[in-house]
């Protein structure tokens, strides 16, 4: 008898608010995504970089040296990718590669004096506009949802 009964179609995705379906995160994750992207790429143009070299930097930043391997997987580019960046910084005189030890194959990407100056000045200017990506939200909210995205991105268990 229950064969006869028409199935429950299971939610269709948009990507309107409220969505139940089960992509309904990711696509409001993406949504989010390009937003903060949008307005942190209009903080970083007058600086004459992209996200995608301000993403370099910031491993560059955070590790020191780096091969372009794990540059590449630290900031989700692919191995073409990752050279046309590191490229344009070593072109900008943000970065420059240097031979490592032991490996004549391999070369360690460093952010130069200039290169950690404009890191600097890319903070400075950002600054207003992270505001603006978080002026919607009441008290405490913008730390409620930086903690909230940071245990998504990173879970507890691994």
């Amino acid at each position: 008898m229950s064969a006869d009964l028409p199935s429950a179609a299971p939610p269709r995705a948009t990507d309107r608010p409220g969505d139940a379906s089960p992509f309904a995160l990711g696509l409001l994750l993406r949504q989010a995504h390009w937003r903060a992207a949008a307005v942190m790429t209009e903080a970083l143009r007058p600086l004459g970089i992209e996200l995608r070299h301000f993403a370099v930097l910031i491993v560059l930043s955070d590790r020191g040296p780096t091969v372009q391997r794990d540059l590449a997987a630290a900031t989700g580019s692919d191995k073409a990718g990752i050279m046309r960046v590191v490229d344009d910084l070593e072109r900008k005189g943000l970065a420059v590669r240097k031979a490592v030890p032991g490996d004549r194959r391999v070369r360690a990407v460093e952010i130069t004096p200039s290169g950690v100056e404009l890191f600097d000045a890319a903070h400075v200017a950002a600054e207003p506009m992270a505001g603006r990506l978080v002026a919607g939200l009441g008290p405490g909210e913008a730390e409620q949802l930086r903690d909230l995205l940071t245990r998504f991105a990173y879970p507890a268990d691994g």
